[in-house]
């Protein structure tokens, strides 16, 4: 069973490296061309519009069209609702 829960759908979305690696790219600033992600992650084009869904399903990405590309970006709130999972975690563990 699928949760509909934010965080969890997030989490889940980051949990694949690919799709790690997809985000580290983005978090370097500025948008992404989905043809530009077989580069740093050695999967197919399909692989990689597959794991692109994922992230958009969720709300880590946002895509925009330019020309005949498609440009990837981290969703405005996703920084937001990073700190939010972690500092709603904080208690759980001693850092330091």
């Amino acid at each position: 069973m699928r949760s509909a829960d934010p965080d969890v759908m997030l989490l889940a979305a980051l949990a694949d490296p690919v799709r790690l690696s997809i985000v580290r790219q983005l978090a370097d600033g500025g948008g992404v061309c989905a043809c530009d992600f077989t580069e740093c992650c050695d999967v197919s084009q399909p692989t990689i519009s597959h794991h692109l869904k994922v992230l958009r399903d969720a709300a880590v990405v946002t895509s925009e069209r330019q020309g005949t590309n498609i440009v990837y970006s981290l969703s405005p709130d996703f920084a937001a609702r990073w700190a939010g999972i972690g500092a709603s975690l904080s208690g759980l563990l001693q850092v330091g």
